[in-house]
């Protein structure tokens, strides 16, 4: 993919409010995304740019300006949770628990999973997005099912 190509992308995500950027061309994949400011310590230049060469058929997971939901109060939505930590939807979509239909779930009920893990993926407007564990500790409910359509706010997973 030529430089100035993008050069221009990154001039693009400064001037707009998007948070990143996904651009593909044939078997190459470039994405642009923003830190938010005050969000890392780092002295990382605002975009970042990664080339990565895109995989054959398989979805490339998009990060999410919110990338986890918080636990915060329980609410109802039909199900007892057990108690522990609940991570939340934190957009409306579908979720999947693998990162292909042919491929294992990311995470099983009994895991132990590490804060940062991912948990599983929700497609919204054709983007893929990762949620992840906000929390270290064990899975003790998985609350969806892969291909299941999600609701913002909705109890995904269980962590004791």
């Amino acid at each position: 993919m030529d430089l100035r190509k993008i050069k221009k992308l990154i001039d693009l995500l400064e001037e707009s409010n998007l948070a990143e950027i996904e651009i593909k061309e044939g078997e190459e994949s470039v994405r642009l995304a923003r830190v938010p400011k005050g969000a890392l310590p780092a002295p990382a230049p605002a975009p970042a740019v990664h080339h990565v060469p895109a995989p054959a058929a398989a979805p490339m997971p998009m990060q999410s300006p919110t990338e986890s939901a918080t636990g915060g109060s329980h609410k109802p939505h039909g199900h007892d949770l057990p108690d522990g930590h609940v991570v939340r939807a934190p957009m409306v979509g579908t979720f999947y628990a693998s990162p292909a239909p042919d491929k294992p779930a990311f995470v099983s009920v009994g895991q132990q999973v590490k804060a940062g893990d991912t948990l599983g993926i929700i497609e919204a407007m054709k983007m893929f997005n990762p949620i992840e564990a906000d929390v270290s500790g064990t899975v003790v409910a998985i609350q969806c099912e892969s291909g299941q359509p999600v609701e913002f706010d909705q109890p995904l997973f269980v962590i004791a």
